[in-house]
């Protein structure tokens, strides 16, 4: 449609398209300059890397870590979802994946030829796990479960009560839980929450995070894991053997990000807060129905009752209006009376929108 001239607007992708830090552009620009940069560095990433991650979870999360035996950073926590499934997973496994989640979790399990396993989520109950499926549940071959919250593409908020009874069930019926946190930082009101600051997750537990949509760093591709000593070395196994290591001065930029506290913060989430009002305000002439506490990069819809899926409603906006955003249905088929828009959109784009409709 683009190369017939139609003007499309794409608002389905989380792609931030804000700057990173002046400060952060400055270091890679220096860093970059240097002689000695330019070599292969440590599977493991340096410790410059390590110690600002371990500073900022403390003071993000309130959780210590030991920067060198409990993290591994990693070029983009997709690449970490990877590992851990080749890490973790054998043949004939079992994954626990959500029934609305990000499709990598159950592509990479397919991949090893372990078998996934959906539970369901209560959207009553802001889409946390629906406790009476676990108690059915043979676990003999569950391995692996996936979590992620704030999730995506609900926005359902991170809930101490879900974490403790996932880390009580992963305990008691010894899988491994792995939560995937990109989002911590996005619209949040409160405290940002990590699983490993629950009481016993260390010994069940991994957590991935990422710079993508904090620091408006997604195509850097920076991330990292977390995790007791034991897991971290299994992962590096995997990783040792498919890349050669991160280029050092992305990864002093990464750290020199890894220091911006608050400002930084309250400034990104003035500007997702007044997209999201326009994104509210596209939704409202759609039609579509939405609750307004959700966290993260999108803003998740309920589809009109005139729309039978979410595929309809999709196509109507996009082959006449020329406004594509996401139909709910490629997060599982939970998603078929659903759509996502993202707020990775500026203003003027969003306002293009709502006047096309």
């Amino acid at each position: 449609m683009q190369a017939e001239g139609k003007q499309v607007l794409n608002l389905g992708i989380g792609n931030p398209d804000g700057m990173p830090a002046p400060e952060v552009i400055k270091e890679l620009h220096e860093q970059s300059a240097q002689a000695n940069t330019h070599g292969y560095q440590s599977y493991a990433g340096i410790p410059e890397l390590k110690n600002a991650i371990s500073a900022w979870s403390e003071w993000a999360y309130k959780i210590n870590k030991n920067a060198e035996k409990e993290i591994l950073p990693l070029i983009g926590s997709k690449e970490g979802i990877t590992h851990i499934s080749l890490a973790f997973l054998d043949e004939g496994d079992v994954v626990l994946v959500p029934e609305l989640a990000y499709p990598a979790y159950s592509a990479v399990a397919q991949m090893v030829k372990a078998k996934v396993i959906t539970y369901p989520l209560d959207e009553n109950n802001d889409y946390q796990p629906d406790w009476s499926f676990f108690e059915k549940l043979d676990f003999s071959r569950i391995k692996l479960c996936w979590l992620n919250y704030p999730h995506m593409p609900t926005g359902a908020k991170a809930n101490k009560d879900t974490f403790r009874k996932l880390v009580s069930l992963a305990k008691e019926k010894q899988f491994l839980l792995c939560h995937d946190n990109p989002y911590s930082m996005v619209l949040e009101e409160g405290s940002p929450l990590s699983l490993l600051s629950i009481e016993g997750a260390m010994d069940v537990a991994v957590e991935l995070n990422s710079l993508s949509k904090s620091f408006n760093m997604a195509g850097w591709r920076m991330g990292w894991v977390s995790a007791r000593e034991d897991y971290i070395k299994t992962i590096l196994k995997v990783k040792s053997n498919v890349d050669s290591g991160m280029f050092k001065p992305m990864m002093l930029a990464a750290a020199k990000a890894l220091e911006l506290r608050d400002p930084w913060f309250d400034a990104l989430n003035e500007t997702y807060r007044e997209r999201r009002g326009l994104v509210w305000h596209f939704l409202d002439k759609v039609g579509c129905t939405y609750t307004k506490d959700q966290q993260g990069l999108f803003v998740w819809a309920k589809i009109p009752d005139t729309y039978k899926e979410a595929t309809q409603l999709v196509d109507d906006l996009l082959y006449n209006n020329y406004v594509f955003i996401t139909p709910g249905s490629i997060f599982g088929t939970k998603g078929e009376q659903f759509v996502r828009m993202s707020l990775c959109n500026n203003e003027s784009d969003l306002k293009a929108a709502v006047k096309r409709i």
